[in-house]
């Protein structure tokens, strides 16, 4: 890791890394946007950690600004304290931190801030759908001067850089789009004079931090939004910039309502960094790539190709502080990576609670669960599943100094990941099996394949403890026709353990059963090797070859008895899902029970009767049920039997991962 590594200088500091992690809203504070010991405690894993520098915020720099009260307020001097216990925090472990300083504009909601959010133009975003008041240039040059006096409030609390979030959709990208800036003043019109807002931000900043004070701003590398801005004009946007007093630059993907995927786990890791790229050839300060950069590999590579200057990893150590110190030491296997299931971090933000991580149960509860101690008395532990559960429960335990064996029955582990990886938008579901495992490994435990556990092995053992973590098996329902020869289950057509014919019909509409409409929709499909290869080559239209990529050999159709599919899926990704089947022509009907299944077909009900689908296979999807044949039969064989994960309730991963480290944390 030689690149990743190496120093770098932003402005006048001298950074000992290149990895920084990028400002986060986290729901940490309290209701009066003040910094709390949870904050505090968060930040200082993450620079203990051994990140270089840390953006923290949005910080809200007036009443405008936000409409979420948790966030991290920097608009009067009252802040000040609470801002400088933090900033002392990351210091004590040789990390740099920055404020963020944030006004979302539009995006605001009036029902939390009393009154009509501001913005440059009256359009309504698609998020909240109100049309906000224009400003007035009364209203500009005061919010102008909010940006400056955030900035000089930062630098008093011991900051040691401002960064002004000038993208994702929030007030100065809004500035800087046609989309959202219909103005005929000095602020709108040409792109110069689009540029005015956030040039005078940056103007005022300087004036009001002085010289030598870093100040760097975050920007979108493309709005990707129909007639929005391009990377072209970001480039242009940051040479305007960085003339006026600019540093370095955050490039961060599109704008919160763009219909491209920006953190999730079909994301492809460091996608946008060309985005970076684009942005670095227009300016002569650093540049900061950003988005899905979660292995220590990928991030060394950006840098040593001159792709960008340093690299911002958020939930890459929101899902482990520790990325740097293992990178740098060598243990990368052992690095956790951020999946991009939004499970704990986005879905939570949007419902209105703190964020969290399914991969890392401690992040954000720094504060009240401390690092996992060593046990005074030491315990013989058998943990039985190499699942989601299995795995974080034998990882913990032997962290904290167990003797841990873990056992699976099957010849690889993951339990019901790899089904839920199985298709290559989803591939990113089952990422940190493998590093749990070795985590294990490390702390001593050892792992057990193809090993069937029961009554005469626990006798033999004499564990402690026995942690059951078997997880669960496809729920049958009681429709007529599910014995025949034309039905399968998902686990195994995900598993491609199953033959379907060409036309199939998938019964069930949530997580699993989407996974494997869009498995067997992909059959036959273009893979993106020989779709480029067709591509560059001018084999045929794009359009012709859009239609190779999304269908396939099979014509699927996707039934649900409730009102909608994917209920079980998380509100940040949902949509994704819907639209990912809708792109794949799969056919969803809701509101349609299946009654029985014949060799000819399936027959449903639905509000106007019964109908036949025919098809040649019919898969099931109907959920999962707890599998634990041995709780009973090993009660007295061991002080405790633990029942964790699916082998408890069927459940999310998030849960089951959780559940099974606070089990093994109380041993």
């Amino acid at each position: 890791m030689e690149y990743l590594f190496s120093p770098v200088k932003v402005g006048s500091l001298t950074l000992k890394n290149r990895i920084v992690m990028p400002a986060m809203h986290l729901g940490y504070c309290n209701d009066r946007s003040e910094v709390t010991d949870r904050l505090v405690a968060f930040y200082e894993e993450r620079a203990r950690g051994g990140a270089a520098l840390l953006f923290v915020g949005g910080c809200t720099i007036d009443s405008y600004a936000s409409s979420m009260k948790e966030m991290i307020g920097i608009s009067d001097d009252r802040f000040i304290p609470g801002l400088s216990k933090l900033v002392a925090a990351a210091h004590r472990h040789g990390a740099l931190m920055a404020a963020q300083l944030f006004h979302g504009g539009r995006y605001v909601r009036s029902g939390m801030i009393g009154r009509q959010p501001i913005a440059p133009s009256p359009i309504a975003s698609a998020i909240t759908r109100e049309v906000p008041r224009e400003m007035s240039l009364d209203d500009i040059q005061d919010t102008i001067a909010n940006f400056a006096d955030a900035a000089a409030r930062a630098k008093r609390a011991g900051f040691d850089a401002v960064e002004v979030l000038a993208g994702t959709g929030y007030l100065i990208s809004e500035f800087f789009s046609p989309l959202t800036n219909h103005r005929t003043d000095e602020y709108g019109g040409s792109p110069d004079r689009r540029m005015r807002f956030g040039i005078e931000v940056a103007w005022a900043i300087r004036e009001a931090v002085g010289p030598g004070y870093p100040v760097v701003f975050r920007i979108a590398g493309s709005d990707f939004m129909p007639g929005g801005n391009t990377n072209r004009e970001a480039a242009q946007f940051a040479r305007m910039l960085e003339q006026h007093g600019v540093d370095a630059f955050s490039v961060t993907g599109g704008w919160h309502e763009t219909m491209v995927p920006q953190i999730t786990m079909d994301v492809p890791r460091g996608a946008f960094v060309h985005l970076a790229s684009g942005v670095k050839a227009a300016v002569t300060g650093p540049v900061i790539a950003c988005n899905r950069i979660n292995d220590p590999d990928l991030a060394e590579g950006i840098i040593r190709d001159g792709r960008a200057d340093l690299v911002g990893l958020a939930r890459a150590l929101l899902a482990d502080p520790e990325f740097p110190v293992k990178a740098m030491s060598g243990r990368a296997k052992e690095i956790v990576p951020c999946i991009g299931c939004n499970q704990g971090c986005l879905d939570r933000i949007f419902n209105f609670e703190p964020v969290e991580c399914l991969v890392n149960p401690r992040a954000g509860r720094e504060f009240e669960v401390p690092p996992v101690q060593k046990a005074a008395a030491p315990k013989k532990v058998m943990v039985v599943g190499g699942g989601p559960a299995g795995l974080s429960a034998a990882r913990t335990a032997a962290q904290a100094g167990h003797r841990v064996t873990l056992y699976e029955r099957e010849a690889t582990l993951g339990g019901q990941m790899p089904f839920a990886s199985a298709i290559e938008e989803r591939r990113e579901m089952s990422a940190y099996l493998e590093p749990f495992a070795e985590g294990a490994r490390a702390a001593g435990a050892v792992i057990r394949t193809s090993v069937e556990v029961g009554e005469d092995l626990v006798k033999a053992e004499k564990p402690d403890a026995v942690i059951l973590a078997t997880g669960g098996e496809p729920l049958c329902p009681p429709i007529p026709g599910i014995d025949g020869e034309n039905v399968e289950y998902a686990w195994d057509v995900l598993a491609g353990k199953a033959a379907t014919g060409k036309t199939v019909v998938v019964i069930g509409g949530g997580a699993v059963g989407i996974e494997a409409a869009l498995y067997l929709a992909k059959i036959g499909t273009l893979d993106a090797e020989t779709l480029k290869f067709l591509l560059l080559n001018k084999a045929e239209e794009p359009e012709r070859l859009r239609e190779y990529a999304t269908r396939g050999v099979k014509k699927v159709t996707l039934v649900e008895m409730l009102d909608r599919a994917g209920d079980d899926i998380g509100l940040t990704t949902r949509w994704i899902a819907l639209r990912q089947l809708s792109q794949y022509g799969v056919r969803v009907m809701t509101h349609t029970k299946a009654v029985e299944i014949t060799p000819k077909g399936l027959w449903v009900e639905k509000k106007e009767g019964r109908e036949l689908i025919p098809c040649d296979t019919v898969v099931m999807a109907c959920g999962t049920v707890p599998f634990n044949p041995l709780e009973e039969r090993l009660r007295g064989l061991a002080d405790r039997v633990i029942v964790v994960g699916d082998a408890k309730k069927a459940r999310k991963a998030y849960e089951a991962v959780h559940e099974a480290f606070f089990a093994a944390r109380e041993l």
